[in-house]
């Protein structure tokens, strides 16, 4: 994806980290703020990534230890993923509302599960975000964009992920195939990205998050394609939080998300996602402190 006018590699990288963790359809909001004057999106380039360093696996789990049985363990030891502790519901649907800097209600983001489907023989999830500037912010920047992950069974791996995008009325469409070695036709209509295995997009790591038990696990790690490049995901529990958001109070686990492009962190920016503890985990609030402003991605209604 190609931004003209005066945005900065810098701020083009905090945009795909924002992507990656704040729900994918909030970030396009905070990127067109940030940058000003700069233009919309107007193109879109495939980035294929190669995959020479992927001999293992590069998502992970790193479990709590278990009560002392007698035997020593290696802290941080590699093991095989549980059986996830939540699957997604058809129908499920979250509504968001996002501020930045303290102003309110500068976007809505709207998150489904739509169904579940096979494609090229694998069941496969479909799930949708909507994001569309409110109030004053529409005024200064209309937007209007969709996105489409299809994610693999319990893994949420990513199958196909699409980018629907409607930005001061000029419209970008980028349906991109992920394959791990670049061999696999992508369907017509469609381009193909070369990704490590075990990536997942933006609504694919958000579900796989909702996916882990974190009373038996410390951290996972993880590979995200943001429609543009990919991106190294930690996530790590840290502790349990009570969050009022206008859905309710909740009781949550709070998890840590680190985020590194080619081995290097992404240190100016602070990402934190609360799950409630709830028997669908759900996300009810997502934080993005930066070095110029905070944003929050607050749940304002689920319905299934």
């Amino acid at each position: 994806m190609r931004f003209k006018g005066n945005m900065s590699g810098r701020a083009a990288l905090v945009l795909a980290i924002v992507a990656a963790i704040l729900l994918a359809g909030a970030a396009f909001l905070w990127l067109h703020f940030r940058a000003g004057s700069s233009q919309p999106v107007v193109a879109f380039t495939p980035i294929a990534h190669a995959t020479e360093s992927a001999k293992e696996p590069p998502a992970e789990e790193l479990v709590k230890p278990a009560p002392s049985s007698g035997k020593p363990s290696e802290p941080g030891a590699r093991v095989t993923p549980p059986e996830p502790s939540f699957l997604p519901k058809a129908g499920e649907v979250l509504q968001f509302s996002a501020s930045l800097a303290k102003v309110s209600n500068v976007a809505t983001l709207r998150l489904e599960v739509v169904d579940k489907k096979e494609i090229n023989g694998r069941a496969t999830w479909h799930f949708q975000a909507l994001a569309k500037t409110q109030n004053a912010m529409r005024l200064i920047f209309e937007l209007d964009d969709r996105f489409d992950s299809f994610s693999e069974g319990n893994s949420y791996t990513g199958v196909q992920y699409e980018m629907h995008l409607s930005e001061r009325g000029q419209k970008v469409q980028s349906i991109q195939r992920l394959t791990t070695t670049g061999k696999e036709p992508p369907p017509p209509g469609a381009s193909a990205a070369v990704v490590l295995p075990g990536t997942r997009d933006p609504l694919g790591m958000m579900q796989y998050l909702r996916s882990v038990n974190w009373d038996k696990t410390m951290q996972v790690k993880s590979p995200v394609f943001d429609g543009r490049k990919l991106y190294d995901v930690h996530a790590k529990l840290i502790g349990t939080s009570v969050v009022a958001v206008p859905a309710g109070k909740f009781t949550t686990a709070t998890i840590e998300i680190r985020v590194f492009d080619n081995g290097v962190e992404m240190k100016d920016a602070h990402f934190t996602l609360y799950l409630a503890n709830d028997a669908a985990h759900t996300p009810v609030l997502l934080q993005a402190v930066l070095p110029f402003a905070e944003a929050r991605v607050e749940l304002q209604e689920k319905s299934e």
